[in-house]
């Protein structure tokens, strides 16, 4: 096939896989998980059932590969931020830890929708894909995690991939909290628990 031909093809699949993931989460937001079946996210999308059976073998499916994508562009934009928290004058490991830290806060503050985007969060937070994501954050923190036990501003009494641990699992709360005021104090309070003890 010509390459023109199959980058049109791959950029429609693309394209229809998208558009599949994103009516499914405007769906399970409207009417809860029970509400979502396949035609209806074929009705939402606009394409016929068969097609959406060629990408996708049933709902849970595809609430899975939307999971997925979730993760890839939160991870996408955390590193995103450490990077650009590294480039910026002054940047100290303290710096860029805050930044990360509480970017990761906001993402689970953002899951603070309740009723439908609960239980979607629910339902697709298990698997292999996200003990990948976990061990792909911890990885993100663990740098500058280190670089702040060199410059003296982490406590080194703890291996920096138990910290890591710490940390997300701390910053998970943020999802829990009723304010954006709140997920900055939790932010401030995961810092000061990583300062060196006195």
């Amino acid at each position: 096939m010509p390459r023109l031909w199959t980058e049109t093809i791959d950029e429609h699949r693309r394209a229809v896989r998208d558009a599949t993931l994103d009516a499914t989460a405007a769906l399970v937001a409207e009417h809860g998980l029970a509400g979502v079946s396949m035609s209806r996210i074929a009705e939402r999308t606009g394409i016929g059932r068969a097609t959406l059976y060629k990408y996708f073998p049933d709902v849970d499916a595809i609430l899975l590969a939307w999971h997925q994508r979730q993760i890839a562009e939160h991870l996408q934009q955390l590193t995103e931020i450490r990077d650009r928290a590294r480039s910026q004058a002054p940047a100290t490991p303290a710096t860029v830890l805050r930044a990360v830290l509480e970017a990761f806060a906001f993402i689970q503050y953002g899951h603070h929708a309740g009723g439908a985007g609960a239980e979607l969060q629910a339902m697709v937070h298990r698997g292999e894909h996200l003990a990948h994501a976990r061990r792909r954050l911890r990885a993100l923190l663990a740098d500058p995690l280190r670089a702040g036990v060199d410059t003296g501003d982490v406590r080194a009494d703890l291996p920096t991939d138990e910290l890591a641990a710490y940390c997300l699992h701390a910053l998970t709360a943020a999802a829990d909290l009723s304010s954006k005021a709140a997920v900055r104090r939790l932010v401030a309070l995961t810092l000061d628990s990583l300062r060196p003890p006195r």
